[in-house]
């Protein structure tokens, strides 16, 4: 990890010597290298009180709130090396070249020493509101992104288990934070969920990039697309059966509400997998939040599952 960080560094301050520097530049840079738009991934840290319909301790809310804080910290922090490590990749990419660290509107050292103070925070949140915890969360996910860069991402199914376990620690963030232990069905749920948007990248990268896919992510050497596709619907699949179990075990007030609220996310989740489908270059995640047709039936699944709670 060390050589291909020092690798990157060198190659990116021969870029970066042939520009100016401008305070306003880098400024807006490292803003955008922190991907605030990825932020929405970190809002799963309200999934747990929400699916309890309590807060658990006195403030939960604001505790969290605090590991929405901590889980920002820490996914711009593995951006921001990963983008370092991946520089030169993304500068062949349409879209990732795009990128701050790639195009040379940030420095990579710079880049490194912003990293590393915002894994310190990430790690340090659970001890400064009295919730340790967290901490040892957001450092499994900090250990885990350290692995999945520098070996896990070259290991076929693997590495995408370790990008779905991402999403499913920041469930388990804002349960440890506000002290609402998750159901099992809800974490079978989250998970099936996650590893399907995983599945769903690598479909994406193989089916648009086309032998492109192989060079941007040797990973994908390994995979096929029907056989990623025919993965992604059955894990649909799996997750709202269990989506429905859950619902049918549910006490008789809140059964028939989230009964319910499984066919606007099966129409979701079908939307969904139409969407990736296409050929397109641009992030799984922009379809979750993009698509009109997508966000009713998240509107709607959101508004049955709520009424059943409360």
């Amino acid at each position: 990890m060390q050589v291909e960080i020092n690798s990157a560094v060198a190659d990116d301050e021969a870029v970066a010597a042939s520009r100016p520097f401008a305070v306003s530049r880098w400024l807006s840079a490292a803003v955008r290298e922190a991907r605030p738009r990825q932020w929405l991934k970190n809002l799963l840290v309200f999934a747990a009180p929400l699916a309890g319909a309590t807060t658990g301790r006195p403030g939960g809310l604001a505790y969290a709130a605090a590991a929405f804080v901590a889980f920002g910290c820490a996914s711009a922090s593995v951006y921001y090396v990963n983008d370092v490590m991946d520089a030169e990749r993304d500068r062949q990419h349409p879209v990732k070249c795009s990128r701050p660290i790639a195009s040379g509107d940030l420095p990579a050292r710079d880049a490194l020493v912003i990293a590393g103070a915002l894994a310190l925070l990430a790690a340090g949140a659970g001890f400064a509101i009295g919730a340790p915890l967290l901490s040892a969360v957001a450092g499994g996910y900090l250990a885990l992104s350290a692995f999945y860069s520098t070996r896990g991402k070259h290991i076929p199914y693997l590495e995408m288990l370790l990008v779905a376990s991402g999403f499913v620690l920041r469930v388990l963030a804002g349960a440890v934070a506000t002290r609402v232990p998750p159901s099992p069905w809800f974490l079978g749920v989250c998970s099936l969920g996650a590893l399907g948007v995983a599945v769903a990248k690598r479909y994406t990268e193989l089916t648009s990039l086309g032998a492109a896919a192989v060079r941007h992510r040797p990973v994908t050497r390994f995979y096929h697309p029907a056989g990623l596709r025919h993965i992604q619907w059955t894990l649909a699949v799996c997750m709202i059966a269990t989506y429905g179990m859950w619902a049918a075990a549910e006490a008789s007030g809140a059964r028939y509400w989230h009964i319910a609220s499984a066919l606007p996310l099966a129409l979701a989740l079908l939307r969904f997998g139409l969407l990736t489908g296409r050929r397109t270059v641009r992030p799984v995640e922009d379809i979750l939040t993009r698509d009109g047709l997508l966000l009713a039936c998240e509107a709607a699944w959101l508004a049955l599952f709520t009424a059943g709670l409360y």
